[in-house]
């Protein structure tokens, strides 16, 4: 992991902060600065239950307050990766007024949303404790600065999940600016579907990418031409040599709009009951119906491919899939047992963006206790 010694001061700098912050912060900055400074105390706090992700948050703090040589002292109540109930302050940050009002905005916008995908991302991995999970957030990203939020989201979620139950976890990402939160220098990933429509063929974009990076494990799309079977046998069958090394990996992004050559709801019906005749006899809502036997990467299209390598001699190639798998998906995939080796998956970015509302409230004037009415839970106890 990076330090603050290592890195350059995280953004943004020092001198963009009042363009970046809420004029009403701006105004009240000038304002203290004329009646005069106060020793302050802000709670800073979720509306709903998380897991603590306040790293990227409390390193820009700690970064201004040496640049504005105004020391901080920063409380933290909870250690990274912790999970942290409604309303409990995440942690205690106490200074001068008029250096940490304009602050505000731009720390709590790199809090609550990786507090929020640090859950998603730890109930993920523990309900597929076995299957390792590659962060694929970057594209749904609205900028660099929050897909690197949710990079390290990813691997604070992943370590509770390792420290909770052993998992595999978060084992890399998609880009090497991100990598290191992985403990790695790159970033992970073969071909997209365009390769392969410029290839015209599945085999064909395989043979390319191994001609272009010899020796390199390889996991090859097998959804572009509606053929996920019939195309993995054909990859699998071309390159006997990674299939026996393990270094042949097929990815499942079947679109929703289509089942997996093959299958239809009897045919998936059919082949859970082979497996899991189980997962579809309990109460199943709408969307955990559809998981479990409707279009797209369904639990059934995950089955039914690896029966279908199976029986073919193919047990080493391993099946990664994505399209979707965010928290409920993954749950289901449990129930399931599916056969996952490898998700890869955007789907623990926060779904409903209300709910990554961080707040931070002044507690303390000069040492005096004072909030406003209905936030008193927030004062030290």
């Amino acid at each position: 992991m990076d330090s603050l010694e290592t890195r350059a001061m995280p953004r943004p700098a020092e001198g963009d902060i009042a363009r970046l912050t809420d004029t009403y912060f701006n105004r009240t900055r000038a304002t203290v600065g004329r009646f005069g400074d106060q020793a302050v105390t802000y709670a800073v706090f979720m509306r709903r239950p998380v897991v603590a992700a306040p790293r990227l948050a409390l390193d820009w703090i700690t970064a201004v307050s040496v640049a504005r040589q105004s020391p901080v002292e920063i409380e933290q109540l909870f250690p990274e990766g912790k999970w942290v109930g409604a309303g409990e302050p995440l942690f205690y940050l106490t200074g001068s007024f008029y250096n940490l009002v304009d602050l505000e905005t731009l720390y709590l916008q790199k809090l609550g949303a990786a507090c929020v995908a640090a859950y998603n991302a730890s109930a993920m991995c523990m309900d597929l404790p076995k299957v390792a999970f590659l962060a694929f957030d970057a594209r749904h990203c609205t900028g660099s600065d929050m897909a690197e939020l949710m990079a390290y989201a990813a691997s604070v979620g992943s370590a509770r999940a390792k420290r909770k139950v052993g998992a595999v976890g978060f084992v890399g990402n998609a880009t090497d600016a991100t990598a290191h939160y992985f403990g790695r220098e790159r970033g992970l990933g073969t071909m997209p579907h365009a390769l392969i429509g410029y290839a015209g063929s599945t085999v064909r974009a395989a043979e390319m990418y191994a001609e272009t990076f010899p020796g390199e494990p390889m996991t090859v799309l097998v959804d572009y031409f509606g053929q996920e079977i019939t195309d993995s046998l054909a990859v699998a069958r071309h390159f006997p040599d990674l299939v026996a090394s393990g270094q042949l990996s097929l990815r499942l992004d079947t679109p929703g709009g289509r089942y997996a050559e093959g299958l239809d709801p009897t045919a998936s019906y059919a082949v859970l009951e082979r497996h899991v005749p189980d997962a579809t006899r309990g109460y199943r809502s709408e969307s955990e119906l559809r998981d479990l036997i409707g279009p797209g990467v369904s639990a059934a299209a995950i089955w039914h491919l690896r029966e279908t390598l199976d029986a073919a001699g193919f047990g080493q190639v391993k099946i990664v899939v994505s399209s979707g798998f965010g928290p409920a998906k993954c749950k289901v995939m449990a129930v399931a047992r599916a056969p996952i080796d490898v998700v890869g998956t955007g789907s623990y970015l926060p779904e409903d963006w209300h709910e990554t509302y961080a707040t931070a409230d002044i507690v303390e004037y000069n040492g005096v206790r004072r909030v406003k009415v209905g936030r008193e839970f927030l004062h030290r106890r």
